[in-house]
């Protein structure tokens, strides 16, 4: 890993990257590429679906997790891991702590999906909960972290979580050949900085765009800025996508991102529901921005042969977001 102009911040490599694959290889899927002809029909693109919905965890915060976990010396496996996360990550980050046999506590937002606790206490984890802001969540995990002495696992702003989630790509570069372009979703920045980090190494070539809630848009906002914008609490239904860029991912986007694309929450939903009928595989909110982004912005894609990143499938299925419309 090397140090960046700021010298708190160390940047991950592609090394790495490689280094992370054959770390978390043994706890992880490597997940398929599915494609759809009538997703192809409506946007004009050849799509390539990397189904991180079908991840270890449902999520491809697993990768960053076990990179992290499974990095850790003995010595500092022992005091065990603690995060602040809205879901993927802390469920992610339990598992791969009980892989490891560690202890583990997740500070939550209350709000959080059951579903997502339900999993974080179902991997071993233990829930402290916080208000549903950024600012709560971070007050509230200073004091476990001072109680406990855990290690530090950030959701996304952690070279190690980076490395581990840049691997997605990586796999993703060797299942499908001749892309011209890769689009994820951005909230924090961990899986569309991992993203950047393969693509810029191993396929420089190939473009990369960001999938973001209008209702939650401070990347898009950061990226015409040219600085980060970060909003305190916004409200998504793409409950992934609540957090705000730091120093470690905003290189990354900042350095690499084509663009950034947003979309309404009616289009997050609407994305969702037509990937659950037209592919049959459950796809969480946070996901569906990336299929809302392309629909929107047809001219982009139309004719471009586009990885699109799947990150999660983990959904509260008694509170399904059309349920109320």
């Amino acid at each position: 890993m090397s140090s960046s102009t700021n010298p708190s911040m160390i940047i991950p490599t592609y090394d790495d990257v490689l280094a992370a694959h054959e770390r978390v290889k043994p706890y992880i899927h490597e997940t398929p590429v599915l494609t759809s002809s009538r997703l192809n029909e409506m946007t004009g693109a050849k799509l390539f679906f990397k189904c991180e919905n079908l991840q270890k965890a449902a999520a491809f915060k697993v990768r960053g997790a076990c990179n992290a976990v499974f990095g850790l010396t003995d010595e500092e496996a022992k005091i065990g891991v603690a995060t602040h996360s809205s879901g993927n990550h802390a469920l992610s980050l339990s598992y791969a702590a009980g892989q490891r046999g560690i202890p583990v506590t997740v500070v939550m937002p209350r709000t959080a999906p059951q579903a997502k606790k339900d999993a974080v206490i179902g991997y071993g984890g233990k829930i402290v909960e916080c208000e549903p802001s950024t600012s709560s969540r971070e007050a509230v995990f200073a004091e476990v972290v001072a109680k406990s002495g855990a290690d530090f696992v950030h959701p996304y702003n952690d070279p190690r979580v980076i490395a581990g989630q840049a691997t997605c790509s990586k796999e993703l570069l060797a299942q499908v050949d001749n892309l011209d372009a890769v689009i994820a979703p951005i909230g924090g920045g961990g899986m569309i900085s991992g993203t950047c980090l393969t693509i810029s190494n191993a396929a420089p070539e190939v473009k990369i765009y960001a999938a973001e809630p209008l209702n939650a848009d401070d990347a898009a906002r950061s990226f015409k800025a040219g600085h980060i914008i970060a909003d305190d609490a916004p409200d998504t239904v793409a409950d992934g996508l609540k957090v705000p860029l730091k120093d470690l991912t905003w290189h990354f986007v900042k350095n690499h991102v084509t663009d950034i694309f947003t979309c309404t929450e009616d289009e997050i939903v609407d994305a969702m529901k037509l990937v659950w009928k037209t592919m049959k595989i459950v796809i969480e909110p946070s996901s569906a921005v990336t299929v809302a982004c392309i629909l929107k912005n047809p001219e982009v894609f139309k004719g471009q042969r586009v990885g699109v990143i799947v990150t999660g499938g983990n959904v509260d299925l008694d509170k399904l977001p059309w349920m109320n419309k």
